[in-house]
């Protein structure tokens, strides 16, 4: 049975998938507690922003028969940036700024971060709040999977996923070459997927997958890294990291 476009019809009693991921996910679950003025800008806009996905065998999934139509959530045909991980938004909201003529999907799991981008995002353009941002709570290899149109984004931004240093752990990480095939699959020819971390290991991990996949170019030939994308923030969290002393790796690949 179909889904309604409208996720607010949406009956979960139309859900027949099984009842457990069959796939680790790439986090944990976290507290969901919000400052006051996260509550806040939860609470009277969230509206403006928040996309509910209609949901398979958990909070943050995302059912198949769902699909996201860019057109029709932000009124207009424009390039899309999708960042995965947006933490407290301070990357998706200052592009959003600074770019109107693109539109961009922030895919984060954790409240309190999809609240704070809130905050952000109604504090810029004279307070009115920016028109070409929308969020969503979900796993986004879900969302990659079956809910993005094929070829609809112009960039993809994987920003300091998770390391999951432990080994044991290593199968929880996000980039990998099923992640390659799904990024392949919502980037249109020539557009860009863009990754950085500061964990050494994981970048030669990216860097692997990046350079198998047949989907994907190396920008900067083959075995390169980027420089820093401007476009990328200089975060409190990447600071805390550059003090501890972790290099941070930048790359950038091509959708062939």
């Amino acid at each position: 049975m179909p889904l309604p476009d409208d996720p607010s019809r949406y009956d979960a009693a139309d859900v027949v998938e099984p009842t457990f991921r069959k796939q680790p996910v790439s986090f944990v679950r976290r507290s969901a507690r919000l400052t006051t003025s996260q509550q806040k800008a939860w609470d009277e806009r969230r509206g403006q922003y928040l996309i509910e996905a209609p949901r398979a065998v958990a909070r943050t999934s995302v059912h198949t028969g769902w699909a996201f139509d860019p057109e029709a959530v932000f009124g207009r045909r424009a390039p899309l940036v999708l960042e995965i991980g947006s933490g407290q938004g301070e990357n998706v909201v200052e592009a959003a700024d600074a770019h109107p003529e693109r539109d961009h999907l922030a895919v984060e799991v954790y409240q309190p971060g999809l609240a704070q981008t809130i905050v952000r995002a109604g504090q810029r353009r004279e307070r009115q709040g920016l028109t070409n941002l929308r969020l969503l709570q979900a796993n986004a290899p879900e969302l990659l999977a079956t809910a993005l149109p094929e070829g609809s984004l112009d960039e993809l931004w994987v920003f300091f996923p998770d390391p999951w240093h432990k080994a044991r752990h290593h199968k929880r990480r996000l980039v990998t070459p099923e992640f390659a095939a799904l990024a392949a699959r919502v980037l249109r020819p020539g557009g860009v997927w863009r990754l950085a971390t500061d964990w050494v290991e994981y970048a030669e991990q990216m860097l692997e997958v990046g350079e198998a996949s047949a989907d994907f170019r190396n920008a900067h030939g083959a075995g390169g890294v980027a420089p820093r994308f401007e476009g990328r923030v200089l975060t409190a969290f990447e600071r805390k990291g550059i003090a501890a002393g972790r290099h941070v790796t930048d790359l950038e690949y091509v959708r062939v």
